[in-house]
C-alpha cells in the first residue's frame, strides 16, 4: 500500500511538473534550415514579453543569423541584417531603439546548451549589463572536464571573488555542454524545447568574416505556440 501511494505521489509529481512547463510561453522560430522551439521562462518577465511582443511585429521576419561560431552560439535579431546582400557589412549594431533591464538569475538560469540568451553591449559602456532589445543568442557551448571547470572558476573570480560553480551546475557543463564564461553577465531568457539539431546545424556552417555565415541561414517568420499565463 504504501508503495502504491508513493508511486500516485511520484505520479502526481511529474504530472504538476509537466503542467507548469506547458504553461510556459513557447515560440516556434522558423529557419531555411528548419524550426527550433523555444520556451520563454517566467522567470524573466521583462525579456519573455519583448520576445513575444517582436514576434507579434514580425520583427524577426527575414532576418539572418549573422555571427556563427562553431561550439559556442548562434546569434541574430538586428534588424540591419534584413536584405544584407553585401558579405563585407559588419552587423551586430541594430535594434528597435530600447533597451531591457537586466534580469540575470545565476546560477538558476545559467548558459547550458540550448538557452536562449540576450546580446548586449560591453561592461566599459554598460555596466547596468542592460539587454539588446532585439538581438539574442542561442547557446551551444562544449562538454567541459572538471579541470577545465575548476580553470574557468579561478578566472571568474579574479573579478568576482564570490563567483562559484555549483556542483550540479558543474555536471550539466561536463555532460551536456555550454559556456560557463558567460554566467553571470547575460540574461538567460528562455530554452530550446525542439529542434536542436537544427542549431547544431546552423553552428557547424562555414563562416567568413565577421562571423557570418557564408550562406545565409534566415529566419522566415516566428510563431506564437503558447503565450505565458497571467
Amino acid at each position: 500500500m504504501r508503495h502504491i501511494a508513493f508511486s500516485l505521489l511520484f505520479l502526481i509529481s511529474l504530472y504538476a511538473t509537466a503542467q507548469q512547463i506547458d504553461n510556459r510561453a513557447r515560440v516556434i522560430i522558423s529557419t531555411n534550415k528548419g524550426d527550433i522551439t523555444v520556451a520563454l521562462y517566467d522567470e524573466t518577465p521583462l525579456h519573455r514579453d519583448n520576445f513575444i511582443k517582436l514576434c507579434k511585429m514580425h520583427y524577426f521576419d527575414h532576418l539572418i543569423f549573422h555571427r556563427v561560431i562553431k561550439d559556442f552560439m548562434i546569434q541574430s535579431g538586428d534588424p540591419n541584417s534584413r536584405n544584407a546582400t553585401d558579405k563585407n557589412d559588419q552587423l551586430g549594431n541594430g535594434g528597435p531603439g530600447y533597451e531591457i533591464p537586466a534580469e540575470i538569475l545565476y546560477p538558476k538560469l545559467f548558459h547550458r546548451r540550448g538557452v536562449l540568451a540576450a546580446a548586449r553591449e560591453g561592461d566599459d559602456v554598460n555596466p547596468e549589463r542592460k539587454s539588446s532589445g532585439s538581438q539574442f543568442y542561442i547557446v551551444w557551448g562544449k562538454n567541459f572536464t572538471k579541470s577545465e571547470l575548476r580553470k574557468q572558476e579561478k578566472l571568474m573570480q579574479q573579478k568576482d571573488p564570490e563567483f562559484k560553480i555549483p556542483n550540479d551546475v558543474k555536471k550539466v557543463y561536463e555532460t551536456c555542454g555550454g559556456c560557463p564564461h558567460l554566467d553571470g553577465k547575460y540574461t538567460v531568457f528562455g530554452e530550446v524545447t525542439s529542434g536542436l539539431d537544427i542549431v547544431d546545424s546552423i553552428q557547424k556552417v562555414p563562416t567568413g568574416e565577421f562571423d557570418r555565415p557564408l550562406q545565409d541561414v534566415v529566419i522566415l517568420s516566428t510563431r506564437i505556440v503558447s503565450e505565458p499565463l497571467k
